[in-house]
């Protein structure tokens, strides 16, 4: 058994993904199809390559991730989400609703994300399912 700091419910996910860049490797995931090293390490945010290594390593041994050879390039690896990850989807769409109400948010570059914020729960659960289908149930070379 893992130690923890508690086995509180909010304590256990922070351990996992409290840190400043796992939320935001998720996101470029989910939300902008980013699949592969390099294109998550072109983030807006500036991660460097060690420690973009090191947050995926921990969110693949979390189970929140996999990883596989790219079928069109053997040398380059494919990161796909999880059912785990996946359900994390709401949380990240509720920070981002308290994100566009308290903060100074650039509503015109980000309006995807503003948009997203207040979409109906079905469209929510339609985009949840399509990431299912995307990196779930497909796998690469399929």
């Amino acid at each position: 058994m893992e130690n923890h700091r508690s086995f509180c419910p909010l304590n256990l996910i922070v351990e996992i993904i409290g840190d400043k860049w796992s939320l935001l490797i998720l996101r470029d995931m989910m939300f902008e199809n980013k699949r592969n090293f390099r294109q998550l390490l072109q983030m807006e945010e500036h991660i460097s390559s060690n420690i973009l290594t090191d947050r995926i390593n921990v969110l693949e041994r979390e189970g929140l991730l996999t990883k596989a050879a790219d079928p069109d390039h053997k040398q380059k690896i494919t990161y796909s989400l999880t059912e785990k990850s996946i359900d994390l989807m709401p949380m990240l769409i509720e920070a981002m609703k308290w994100s566009v109400k308290y903060e100074a948010v650039d509503r015109v570059k980000y309006k995807p994300a503003v948009d997203l914020v207040s979409a109906t729960p079905e469209f929510q659960q339609d985009m949840a399912q399509g990431l299912i289908k995307q990196h779930v149930a497909a796998k690469p070379g399929k």
